[in-house]
């Protein structure tokens, strides 16, 4: 197995040629087995789109459960921080005259 991991699970997947003809250029250029390229990217798609995909379920079934913050709550603390940055602006341009 590509990390040596005895519990792996075989999986049967059909590939477009031009995509096995890829990964087996890849593969012998890093002088790995196919298997290994595919489990490597694999395992980025899932760190990466896969995780995001993840996350943004979590966040559904978070609102779902009903641990979100209110809209207009979200809205009123942006309104807050816009204007302690204009006000901070504003004395650091005034202080700067």
């Amino acid at each position: 197995m590509p990390d040596g991991s005895s519990n792996a699970i075989p999986i049967s997947v059909r590939l477009p040629a031009d995509i096995v003809e890829k990964l087996d250029k890849v593969a012998a250029i890093m002088e790995r087995p196919r298997s290994w390229v595919i489990l490597d990217a694999i395992r980025e798609y899932l760190a990466d789109e896969g995780q995001e995909v993840l996350d943004i379920q979590a966040s559904i079934e978070e609102l779902d459960r009903g641990e979100g913050i209110p809209f207009e709550q979200v809205l009123e603390e942006m309104r807050r921080r816009v204007e302690e940055a204009e006000i901070k602006a504003k004395a650091a341009k005034d202080t700067a005259r």
